[in-house]
């Protein structure tokens, strides 16, 4: 599940309990990044109330646009594959394909293209956004909290993408099972099936 073990079940408390439920209700299943969490469950909280935030100003298909380029250029195949498969809501497979080749299918408008260019470059590194990119972006109709608001779901991506990678965190069944091809194009870092290196190599995740 993870490179580090988690609370069991038996020594679980109240807070971590509530976390793992507010999971639950909205999975229908408590996630192997959750379990994680069970050492500080009030960062899970405080995550949500950072993701509500960021999305409370997109629709649903800018946010996963935005979080998907973070997600792939910051070569976490957890998160590619989550944001991937969520956007296959709005885009075919294929065309979630060509986007992680980092192309842009005509089914993106010429704004989507260039909100994405921005993401991928703020993840690859924010030293190296100029002037001249928010300039570009302005000029497909982003306004100055827009362009905060891409900024700031590409940070939160980041945060989030360094603390799963690092501990290991394993993809869901769900997510294992997908299409070959689709799966291979989302595969950027860490393999999907990765060696099982902890205690909890013989865990399965709740459901």
């Amino acid at each position: 599940m993870s490179f580090i073990e988690t609370i069991p079940d038996a020594e679980i408390n109240d807070e971590i309990r509530a976390m793992y439920e507010r999971q639950k209700s909205f999975w229908g299943f408590v996630p192997n990044y959750a379990k994680v969490f069970s050492h500080r469950p009030e960062l899970m909280l405080l995550w949500a109330q950072l993701q509500n935030g960021i999305k409370r100003h997109m629709d649903k298909r800018r946010f996963e646009l935005i979080t998907f380029a973070a997600a792939h250029t910051l070569r976490s195949t957890l998160c590619s594959l989550a944001h991937g498969k969520a956007l296959t809501a709005f885009f075919s497979p294929e065309d979630v394909q060509l986007m992680a080749r980092g192309a842009s299918p005509a089914s993106l408008t010429a704004a989507e293209a260039a909100m994405m260019s921005f993401a991928r470059k703020v993840a690859r590194g924010p030293f190296a956004v100029a002037a001249s990119d928010v300039a570009e972006l302005k000029k497909h109709g982003f306004t100055d909290a827009e362009v905060f608001d891409i900024a700031a779901a590409v940070g939160a991506r980041a945060f989030w993408t360094t603390l799963v990678e690092a501990l290991g965190v394993e993809a869901e069944p769900s997510l294992r099972t997908m299409d070959k091809e689709f799966t291979k194009a989302m595969t950027v870092g860490r393999p999907i099936e990765s060696p099982k290196l902890n205690g909890n190599a013989g865990a399965q995740p709740a459901a």
